[in-house]
């Protein structure tokens, strides 16, 4: 037998791989399957948590189309059909826009949108000068260096909608017009979100002063949120009643004891703003308090040092620090104060005639009688609404006066 080179024997005594071979397959095989297990197993453990993620999220994904998109579609398909009731159940007939029809153009048209009076002179300057206003704000935007096609689309829509309630008011609110349901809506809203944020602001302002009894007064002044609204509407009925209520020696003293606030419309629109503003006032209060007291106290103290009276301090110090506070709660109430239907009902009924009724109520109401298609129609309306005021307020309002300060 032929003898092995002394260095191929060495190398196989020391065990070690002769020269100019690589390493052992088996051994390079068990390498990389050493490696690769970790990081497959980090896939797959990857994988899963995203798996969790979907399938914890699932449940409330679907909860939530279940509650609000499915009702959502279902209602407008509802809006489009007559309900009837049949043997055995009930039929939807789909009808097309026949519901909106008689709201805007039928049987419905003086509920809804009001009685219009005949145009006047004054009806016609009103007009114009809303008209010239809505104007001058498109062609400022379309003068503008940046123009986008959906920023023009949008206030395109915003100028005509604007411009078309403008016209129903300056032909309801006078000359022998009646309010319809529509316009009786917008005025509980800014009406009361009005007299809400300034009263709430100044009860705020006057609790967060070293007064005796301030503590006592906050609690005082948050009462009126904690009753329901029902509770609410039976209280400022009774209060109200000139012939047997508590304040009957009141009325006597002003000559108001055979006077009846549903009698007449606006009276009756007095009664029921009085009891929103009273109910929503300490919804203003409790957040502005919190606004106030968390704004820093070094500009103040600054301000005080260098000669600033309690009005500049608040026009130039507080206002801007409360501005963002206060665009966010009045966007909050705006959307609530739409779906004002408790105060209405239990007060007045609606009374007298349909002078009170708010369109949550007219939708109340036509359910009531059946006419579901019509109450869908209504509530789908009420939706546009609210989605159209809100809008304005987030886009035109709150958007720029955040950005000035």
């Amino acid at each position: 037998m032929p003898n092995r080179p002394a260095v191929q024997v060495e190398d196989n005594v020391q065990g070690s791989t002769p020269i100019g071979l690589g390493p052992e397959p088996s051994t390079t095989m068990n390498t990389e399957a050493a490696e690769y297990q970790p990081s497959r197993l980090h896939a797959i453990s990857g994988t899963a948590e995203r798996l969790a993620e979907s399938v914890f999220l699932l449940p409330a994904i679907l909860a939530l189309l279940f509650l609000s998109i499915f009702p959502l579609i279902a209602s407008l398909y509802v809006s489009l059909s007559r309900f009837r009731i049949a043997k055995g159940g009930f039929t939807l007939t789909f009808v097309g826009f026949e519901n909106y029809k008689k709201l805007f153009l039928g049987t419905d048209r003086t509920h809804f949108l009001g009685a219009f009076a005949p145009s006047t002179l004054l009806t016609w300057v009103i007009f114009g000068a809303a008209v010239i206003a809505l104007a001058i704000f498109l062609a400022r935007y379309i003068l503008n260096a940046r123009v986008f096609i959906g920023g023009l689309i949008g206030r395109i829509l915003l100028t005509l909608g604007l411009g078309a309630l403008t016209w129903m008011f300056v032909h309801t609110l006078w000359n022998g017009g009646r309010l319809g349901s529509v316009s009786v809506t917008i005025v509980y809203v800014f009406v009361g979100i009005f007299f809400q944020y300034i009263l709430g602001l100044g009860m705020a302002m006057l609790t967060i002063q070293h007064l005796p009894g301030r503590r006592f007064f906050r609690v005082v002044f948050l009462l009126p949120m904690m009753i329901t609204p029902v509770g609410v509407a039976y209280m400022f009925r009774m209060l109200t009643d000139t012939g047997k209520g508590p304040f009957t020696p009141v009325w006597q003293a002003l000559g108001l004891i055979n006077f009846s606030w549903v009698n007449n419309a606006w009276g009756a629109r007095t009664a029921i703003l009085i009891a929103d503003i009273w109910q929503w006032t300490p919804f203003m209060f409790i957040v502005l308090v919190a606004a106030l007291e968390s704004q820093p106290i070094e500009p103040i103290e600054a301000a005080t040092v260098d000669g600033a009276n309690s009005w500049q301090i608040f026009q130039h110090i507080t206002w801007p620090a409360i501005l963002p506070v206060s665009m966010t709660l009045i966007l909050i109430r705006l959307i609530e104060a739409f779906k004002i239907v408790d105060l209405p009902n239990i007060m007045t009924n609606g009374g007298p005639g349909t002078a009170t009724e708010s369109l949550t109520l007219q939708a109340f109401i036509n359910w009531r009688a059946l006419d579901i298609g019509a109450s869908a129609a209504v509530a789908y309306i009420l939706l546009f609404l609210v989605t159209f005021f809100s809008m304005i307020f987030v886009n035109l309002i709150r958007q720029r006066a955040v950005q000035a300060l």
